[in-house]
């Protein structure tokens, strides 16, 4: 009986796990990695108030998650800047897109968090 509760409880961790990382595999693909990705029309300051609104959903999901690998406190202050970043551009704060462009370096964050 004991034997059973472990194994699902670490079933329950590792799909829990595998949940969280799908959340952020999911966002990457979908909005960062495309050629016409949304990140890339926020970064030349091209996207509509609908698309902030939808990223800063996503970046949202992203920041309860825990990634892969790496400081879940650092992960939530990396998402946090990108968040504050999106919010700034929403507000038309001049300095959105340049802290956007900061916020969303892609190797700053894979080279810590990105697998396990």
């Amino acid at each position: 009986m004991k034997k059973t509760a472990f194994a699902l409880l670490f079933v329950a961790i590792g799909l829990s796990s595998a949940a969280a990382n799908d959340v952020i595999k999911d966002a990457m693909k979908k909005y960062h990695k495309p050629e016409d990705a949304l990140c890339k029309k926020v970064g030349k300051g091209e996207a509509t108030d609908a698309d902030l609104a939808e990223l800063l959903k996503v970046y949202t999901a992203m920041c309860g998650q825990t990634p892969g690998k790496g400081d879940k406190a650092k992960w939530v202050e990396k998402c946090q800047a990108l968040i504050g970043a999106v919010k700034k551009v929403q507000a038309k704060d001049a300095s959105g897109v340049s802290d956007f462009k900061k916020a969303v370096n892609c190797k700053a964050c894979h080279d810590i968090y990105k697998g396990k």
